[in-house]
């Protein structure tokens, strides 16, 4: 990754000092990271600690005070469920439990091929289509049984044209 501090920074860093330059690519940094391996892999961290002359501990300290920025391998799909008040009295618990138990895993992991990681959201703002979930971008409202296997083979699925794809 080749970062041209000027170049993020624009005009601004006319006025910033070299250090204040280097620690203001570093949100700008964690992103192009984070979009490229999903996540912010440790050593691209030691990398990036190393190419700006900022002290890993600070790398760190910057990464970690938003919540945005994750350091363990995310799946390709997100599953976020919505737990907010509607969702919540029209059954985001049915929703979270099968999940839950058709992918082996609980809130705020990964499936181990990496399909699907799952959170819960406080509110997705669709509270009319109670209970919601939004997978990556794509939002599903008005859950039903039927709907929430559908969710579950579009992760499959998604995960066999994968492992298919890669074998070629």
């Amino acid at each position: 990754m080749s970062l041209k501090v000027d170049e993020v920074l624009g005009h601004v860093a006319e006025v910033l000092t070299e250090t204040e330059k280097k620690r203001g690519v570093l949100i700008h940094a964690f992103q192009q990271i984070q979009q490229e391996h999903n996540y912010l892999p440790e050593e691209e961290l030691m990398k990036l600690s190393r190419n700006l002359d900022i002290p890993l501990s600070d790398v760190y300290s910057t990464a970690t005070f938003y919540k945005q920025f994750y350091f363990t391998p995310r799946g390709r799909k997100i599953v976020r469920v919505c737990t907010g008040t509607a969702c919540h009295v029209r059954g985001a618990s049915k929703v979270m439990d099968k999940l839950k138990e058709e992918f082996s895993i609980d809130e705020g992991e990964t499936t181990e091929d990496l399909a699907m990681t799952l959170e819960t959201v406080g509110c997705i703002g669709c509270c009319g289509l109670a209970p919601v979930a939004t997978i990556n971008e794509d939002i599903v409202g008005e859950i039903d049984g039927k709907k929430l296997d559908g969710m579950c083979e579009s992760i499959r699925e998604d995960n066999t044209v994968k492992a298919g794809a890669e074998e070629e």
